[in-house]
């Protein structure tokens, strides 16, 4: 039981990156198929740019939680390594308010775009997807962000080129 128990954490705690691996998935296959429909049997897929944008837009919000939790967003460290080490602790409290709040302003001003939506019923032209569908992944990527953030603050995960540098 503890074991199954274990693998159901496992997956939810990974669920951005399955999500992303998915969306990518699809996107190559269809991808793929529409360039073999296009170029070989001469029958292009009308809706394929439809859908390559929303799996484009859910691949970029999945991941970047886990981006957060592995250490894999892009940072400039090197201003934070010349900065005296009595410092650096207030330089990392000063980045955590600033990641918070600029994660929280993109939040704020997402769920007003999902509300316009919303109201206004609006969808891709094709097929019809609602694009409170294909923009809604973004609130939960936000809070994802934000319990990554502060998860790999608390384990320490460092980003991999400097995990890369201390190793040397």
């Amino acid at each position: 039981m503890q074991k199954q128990k274990n693998g159901v954490l496992h997956v939810l705690a990974n669920l951005d990156i399955i999500i992303a691996g998915m969306t990518l998935t699809i996107l190559i296959i269809l991808t793929f198929a529409g360039v073999v429909w296009r170029y070989v049997l001469k029958a292009p897929f009308t809706w394929l740019e439809e859908v390559q944008l929303a799996c484009i837009v859910w691949i970029v919000f999945a991941a970047a939680g886990a981006a957060f939790r592995t250490g894999n967003h892009v940072a400039i460290e090197m201003v934070a390594d010349i900065i005296p080490a009595k410092f650096q602790k207030s330089l990392s409290v000063f980045i955590s308010v600033v990641v918070v709040a600029v994660i929280g302003y993109l939040c704020k001003n997402t769920i007003g775009y999902i509300q316009i939506f919303a109201e206004s019923g609006r969808a891709t032209s094709m097929l019809k997807i609602p694009y409170t569908f294909i923009y809604g992944i973004a609130l939960f990527s936000y809070v994802d962000m934000i319990i990554s953030y502060f998860y790999s603050l608390v384990k320490g995960i460092k980003s991999e080129v400097k995990g890369a540098a201390e190793i040397e």
